[in-house]
């Protein structure tokens, strides 16, 4: 289990949380190009050095908020126990995480439609959303293997964590190019469900116990 973060890691994670809200809404508003790294900690309210103590660019700044979603999900399936049937946690993990619980979480989903959409003619702000996912998945991935318990197939616990980051993700790109709510049919938890469930039957789709 990780160690609580200290004071001086919370007072860290808030601050680069209200930049990262901050590039949003002014990405949302006026889109990357035309957006600075000065409005931005403006926005902010904290300092330009500060900004870039945290960030390299003003693409960068959106990780924390783009990473939000994989920090819960891993939070929700570390609370399942060894030996658990890992592609239902998975499931259920996705369900609650992408199921938006009130107006922010919501308003939340609908900023990742803007950022991925933004996403397609920037780069920079492309390779942030890659950088993330990527992350999560090292991050998952040893997760994934701790719970398969220590007879599981290595191979698997690694295929299946990047397995299940990859649906997550394709999920949220597929909805992003459409314009289905947040909830219900063509919804983020809708799509995620069939990615997840597309490779749960399949050799590979479960961390084996030998």
């Amino acid at each position: 289990m990780n160690r609580p973060l200290s004071l001086t890691e919370r007072r860290k994670a808030a601050t680069q949380l209200d930049i990262a809200r901050a590039a949003v809404e002014l990405f949302t508003e006026k889109g990357p190009d035309a957006t600075t790294a000065e409005e931005i900690a403006a926005r902010a309210g904290v300092a330009l050095r500060t900004f870039y103590r945290y960030f390299r660019n003003k693409q960068d700044a959106v990780g924390p908020l783009l990473a939000s979603g994989g920090d819960r999900w891993r939070e929700l399936l570390a609370e399942a126990g060894p030996g658990t049937d890992l592609p239902a946690a998975l499931e259920a993990a996705a369900v609650t995480t992408l199921t938006p619980a009130d107006d922010a979480a919501e308003e939340g989903l609908r900023q990742t439609r803007q950022l991925l959409r933004a996403a397609q003619d920037d780069a920079a702000l492309r390779a942030v959303w890659y950088r993330v996912n990527q992350e999560s998945e090292e991050k998952l991935a040893p997760l994934v293997a701790q719970l398969a318990g220590p007879d599981a197939d290595p191979l698997e616990s690694r295929l299946l964590a990047a397995a299940a980051t990859d649906a997550i993700r394709i999920a949220l790109e597929v909805w992003a190019t459409t314009d289905a709510p947040t909830s219900g049919p063509g919804s983020p938890v809708e799509l995620a469900l069939r990615c997840l469930r597309s490779f749960r039957s399949s050799p590979s789709g479960g961390a084996s116990r030998r």
